[in-house]
């Protein structure tokens, strides 16, 4: 599992580095981003979502890589790609309150940008376009889809068909597609995810023909997060939405198999204590790794022996093999769980190239404000 290249991770000057350190790896990062491009039949089906990484750096990969349009969840993030100079930018997030004044100012701070967000409610939509309108602004908008996930959305039906519909009239909104997330479709296998995925797609696809039925223009469609990208990926005329693709986690890696990102980011961290010579604590407490998962919450490619016992706010206490040679200051190359909430626990992440940190990124995004 550690690969063939089992040192690919290792910082020569390591000792510049202070820990817990978020560290990315560009070269692998553009890796990803080749493998995604080679899954899809052309880059106008992507929309990557930049939850996980959070840097504009990175989206300025993206970016040179041909990619044109995105999503987010946050009014920061949506602010980060205006910062990048992504052209395409769906707020995957229904705004309410303050929020929608937030994002009528992102579009008119960015106008090269094109901002669209979600909406799953006549009275949202009618406070949306309100506000926009007020300000001579018509703002696209997708109609958010329930597939399952039950988190957000509208089902697709004559209900939904009624609300795109609704949104026809509203002035300051213009409904030009379609939103489903079936993030809860997580089958490690894949036939049987597939068939899941295909069973919650039917009637989007349903809901987007009566649309054009009407003679409305085709809706855009967005759809999927990572587990289902592959499946989404051969569908026509759908844009894919993965995220957690750009750094890779040690979850996604064993729950989707078929899936062969690479990890280009990791978090570092030291032995700060060998209390016995089966003990050892490290500098990566709750406050430096995503902790909403239970043990083990992070994989140490350079200790597979490591298993945690308790976590505190800055302390990880692990059990290790009584004939072990750690000592106190050894570094430990982890790959998270979860990298997405991780990275937001940072804010900056160093930059290896060739095996030399001489950078560091921030993590702009991970503020609820930049400047908007």
């Amino acid at each position: 599992m550690f690969g063939s290249e089992p040192e690919w991770f290792t910082i020569k000057n390591i000792a510049k580095i202070d820990t817990p350190a978020l560290v990315v790896y560009p070269e692998r990062v553009k890796e990803n981003i080749r493998l995604l491009k080679s899954m899809v039949a052309g880059v106008e089906w992507l929309r990557p979502h930049v939850k996980t990484h959070k840097m504009a750096e990175v989206s300025q990969l993206l970016l040179a890589a041909g990619i044109t349009k995105f999503k987010c969840a946050t009014i920061a993030e949506a602010e980060m790609l205006g910062m990048a100079g992504a052209p395409d930018v769906l707020l995957a997030y229904q705004p309410v309150g303050p929020k929608i004044k937030r994002l009528r100012l992102l579009t008119e701070t960015y106008p090269d940008t094109q901002y669209s967000c979600l909406i799953d409610n006549a009275h949202s939509a009618a406070e949306i376009g309100g506000i926009f309108d007020e300000a001579g602004r018509e703002l696209p908008v997708f109609v958010d889809l329930n597939v399952g996930m039950n988190r957000t959305g509208i089902k697709p039906g004559p209900e939904a068909l009624g609300l795109y519909l609704a949104c026809q009239e509203i002035d300051g909104v213009k409904p030009i597609g379609l939103h489903a997330y079936d993030g809860h479709l997580r089958d490690t296998d894949f036939a049987e995810r597939k068939r899941k995925s295909d069973v919650a797609f039917a009637p989007v696809a349903a809901l987007a023909a009566e649309i054009t039925g009407k003679g409305l223009p085709n809706p855009i469609l967005v759809v999927g997060g990572s587990p289902t990208f592959p499946v989404h990926a051969l569908r026509s005329g759908v844009e894919c939405s993965p995220g957690t693709f750009i750094f890779w986690d040690w979850g996604y890696s064993q729950a989707l198999p078929e899936q062969n990102f690479s990890f280009a980011a990791l978090v570092l961290t030291r032995v700060i204590s060998k209390p016995n010579n089966e003990t050892l604590c490290l500098d990566l407490g709750h406050k430096s790794v995503a902790a909403e998962n239970p043990f083990p919450r992070v994989i140490f490619l350079n200790a597979p022996d490591v298993q945690a016992i308790s976590q505190s706010e800055e302390h990880l206490v692990v059990k290790v093999n009584p004939g072990n040679n750690y000592q106190v200051g050894d570094v430990f190359y982890g790959v998270p769980i979860h990298i997405c909430p991780t990275c937001a626990l940072y804010e900056q992440a160093y930059v290896a190239e060739a095996g030399e940190v001489k950078t560091t990124w921030k993590v702009v995004s991970r503020n609820r404000f930049i400047t908007v």
